[in-house]
């Protein structure tokens, strides 16, 4: 999952892909270098980021996904309002992707429901200004699987199909980085839930701390895509990444490794 940030100040690349021609460049480059999905956000979900009214949200969002899915590309919308989701469906997006799991807006349960797309419901404790508030106690992948399961069965309870929900335990939001090296170090128990998940680690903080004086976001695309061969070894669903390639290429050596025989002839000259 190529991950298309059409914001001015997400903490990667904000401000880079604003503009139509830019957003859509580069979500064929994403999808060139083996992206699967492209995950269309137009509000930044770094911790402190301020609210974005829905009104400019689809301003942001909306030309990009018509055009995407006119052209066959298959897309995520990652919003947490419901009319956004709603008017990207409408548009073409095949999934939502909402960081607050339902919990932001009282409509998105309906929205899902009433759309049938795929519903990715993240782990969260609270809006963004208060992201960064960590969780306490011991066991927290105990807590994040206790809190997932919950959202899933009022997801149900409002009408959302079991079979349309993906789980992400949300890597970054009220977890430190020893919280979430905890969490993925037990994603197996995540995955007892029964639902996919999606791993969404892509240069965030915690990566940065093992690289030399932190490393800025753009250099911690190695660092991401070891963990995108961890999580894919893990069983998950999707990763969601900001370097394609680099990530490609990790899953294709492993997948290579797996098989015991490197692509077939007609893969290598293609």
């Amino acid at each position: 999952m190529g991950i298309l940030n059409v914001t001015p100040d997400s903490f990667s690349d904000g401000g880079r892909y604003v503009g139509l021609d830019d957003a859509l460049r580069h979500a064929r480059d994403l999808v060139s270098a083996g992206a699967d999905i492209v995950d269309v956000g137009g509000e930044s979900t770094r911790p402190g980021a301020r609210r974005v009214d829905p009104v400019e949200e689809q301003r942001r969002v909306l030309p990009v996904v018509r055009e995407l899915a006119s052209e066959g590309i298959r897309l995520s919308i990652d919003t947490m309002n419901a009319a956004t989701a709603f008017a990207a469906v409408d548009a073409g997006a095949d999934v939502i992707n909402d960081v607050s799991g339902g919990l932001a807006d009282r409509y998105m349960a309906q929205v899902a429901a009433d759309t049938g797309r795929t519903f990715v419901a993240m782990h969260w404790r609270g809006h963004l200004a208060d992201a960064t508030a960590g969780m306490r106690g011991d066991d927290v992948p105990g807590q994040v699987r206790d809190e997932l399961r919950r959202r899933v069965d009022d997801l149900v309870g409002a009408g959302v199909d079991r079979d349309q929900i993906v789980l992400d335990p949300g890597l970054g939001f009220s977890k430190d980085a020893d919280q979430n090296w905890e969490v993925l170090a037990s994603l197996h128990e995540l995955g007892r839930l029964g639902h996919p998940m999606v791993i969404g680690a892509s240069r965030k903080r915690f990566l940065g701390d093992l690289l030399p004086d932190g490393a800025e976001p753009r250099d911690r695309d190695a660092a991401t895509a070891v963990i995108s061969v961890l999580a894919a070894q893990a069983g998950v669903w999707a990763v969601r990444v900001h370097d394609a390639a680099s990530t490609r290429a990790a899953l294709d050596v492993w997948q290579a490794w797996q098989r015991g025989s490197g692509p077939t002839r007609s893969a290598r000259h293609a």
